[in-house]
């Protein structure tokens, strides 16, 4: 089942305990720590054994790796190029929507 396939229909605010999303990306806990330490992810909770993650971030995540694995980036050049392509598509949505209002 692909991620895409697990969040449909899913709450994007539900919270996935830290074992279940490693299960999901197929990763190793301290890969998924380490992008909390890289500020790729903002787990709930104190600690790791803690944590929980938003649905959400299934994507985000999935994002990661394949950047790591497809690319060869490591996971610092990873949370970059999200940040990057995250703010890109904001400005996108808001650059549309200001033209909509300029055309009303």
């Amino acid at each position: 089942m692909t991620i895409d396939r697990i969040l449909e229909g899913r709450p994007l605010d539900e919270w996935i305990a830290l074992a279940e999303f490693c299960r999901w990306l197929r990763v190793e806990p301290a890969w998924v720590i380490e992008l909390v330490d890289a500020g790729v992810l903002e787990p709930r909770g104190p600690a790791p054994d803690a944590w929980s993650f938003p649905a959400g971030d299934l994507l985000r995540a999935r994002r990661v790796v394949r950047l790591v694995d497809d690319l060869g980036v490591n996971v610092l050049g990873a949370a970059v190029i999200l940040d990057l392509v995250e703010e890109r598509s904001a400005l996108e949505r808001r650059l549309r929507m200001l033209e909509r209002l300029l055309e009303e």
